[in-house]
């Protein structure tokens, strides 16, 4: 229970910053929500980066500290910390095979996931 309320404070902590930093930018550096969202995911990955190597390698950290940064700040600053640190991992590992077929399965079906679910929604809405 105490790994969950972790996680969930930090999913708060990680939505207002991802918010904030996202008006922020629109407000002073650029309108365009494209630009907006990859500062944010390449930001999330560095931060994740230091995370994992900080916390996991180089500290003995609790795993709700780690949670709760991790998988509740980072993740909800940006999912795409995380699907990168996955790749990093099953590189690291020698999985090449499988972290390529992870990166273009995630993109691919991601992306059709979003289509079937704007189409259905439009077929079923109009």
């Amino acid at each position: 229970m105490k790994i969950l309320f972790a996680v969930a404070i930090g999913g708060a902590i990680g939505a207002l910053a991802r918010f904030q930093l996202s008006q922020l930018f629109m407000r002073f550096i650029s309108g365009d929500f494209i630009y907006n969202i990859l500062v944010i995911n390449i930001l999330g990955c560095f931060l994740m980066g230091i995370s994992y190597e900080f916390m996991n390698l180089r500290l003995n950290i609790d795993v709700e500290w780690r949670a709760f940064f991790m998988v509740g700040v980072l993740g909800a600053f940006t999912t795409f910390s995380a699907f990168a640190l996955d790749i990093f991992i099953l590189a690291e590992r020698g999985n090449f095979l499988s972290a390529s077929v992870y990166i273009l399965s995630s993109v691919i079906f991601s992306i059709l996931g979003l289509l079937l679910g704007i189409y259905i929604m439009r077929t079923t809405l109009s």
